[in-house]
């Protein structure tokens, strides 16, 4: 419980501030009736709830399983257990994340159905679990990030020319969408477990950077999707 008000008092810092804007804008801009401001205050009650539980769940159970299970992996010396473990974590992981279901379906709303959600979700799933194994992966390898950052991003510049326009925007988003309050924990969390136990790995400097990974994969994959089939 202390965690959890700990968790709800800074919320409550981070929220209040926006909604204080939005209150301003809905009463001297938007003239809004008393009965909209009480939704938006019961919506806004809801969210700092929702955020304050979900952040408590996430250090009290997603966190130390997660990095449990990434401590485990390497001490099974099975690299096809940790490729298919880590894969199917990031997949699942981005599937379940609001933030993509939030962007696939407004893309597929203002395409007309046109791009539709469904594929596009698997699209970036597959992605993100692909580049979160080569993520960990390196760490176990020893091979430095800087040279995996610049072949990703050498390929997006690649690709990016060749790309159909409404293709190009929604795939930058995509990478920006996986970085969300599921994706992250688990990711991270993986990461971390991976390279404490590995001899001469560093929780800091191999630990981190599967996030920055990780959001490579969206790009590329919407881009190919873009490419190949449209």
């Amino acid at each position: 419980m202390q965690e959890l008000r700990d968790e709800l008092a800074e919320v409550l810092q981070a929220v209040i501030p926006i909604v204080l804007v939005i209150i301003i804008l809905e009463i001297f801009v938007l003239q809004a009736s008393p009965a909209d401001l009480l939704h938006f205050l019961l919506g806004s009650g809801m969210v700092v709830l929702g955020i304050a539980l979900f952040l408590t769940g996430v250090k009290s159970g997603i966190l130390p399983m997660g990095e449990a299970i990434g401590s485990e992996l390497p001490a099974r010396g099975s690299i096809t257990l940790i490729i298919i473990a880590v894969f199917f974590f990031g997949f699942f992981a981005t599937v379940a994340e609001p933030d993509v279901r939030v962007l696939t379906d407004m893309v597929d709303t203002v395409s007309g159905g046109g791009i539709a959600q469904g594929p596009l979700i698997v699209v970036i799933g597959v992605s993100v679990g692909f580049f979160a194994t080569v993520g960990v992966l390196r760490i176990v390898a020893g091979v430095p990030i800087g040279h995996l950052f610049a072949a990703g991003y050498g390929l997006v510049l690649l690709l990016a020319l060749i790309t159909p326009p409404e293709f190009l925007a929604v795939a930058f988003d995509a990478g920006g969408v996986t970085t969300g309050p599921l994706t992250v924990p688990v990711i991270l969390a993986l990461g971390a477990g991976v390279s404490r136990v590995l001899a001469g790995r560093s929780p800091i400097t191999d630990g981190f950077g599967l996030i920055g990974l990780a959001s490579i994969g969206p790009i590329l994959g919407v881009m190919s999707m873009g490419v190949i089939f449209f």
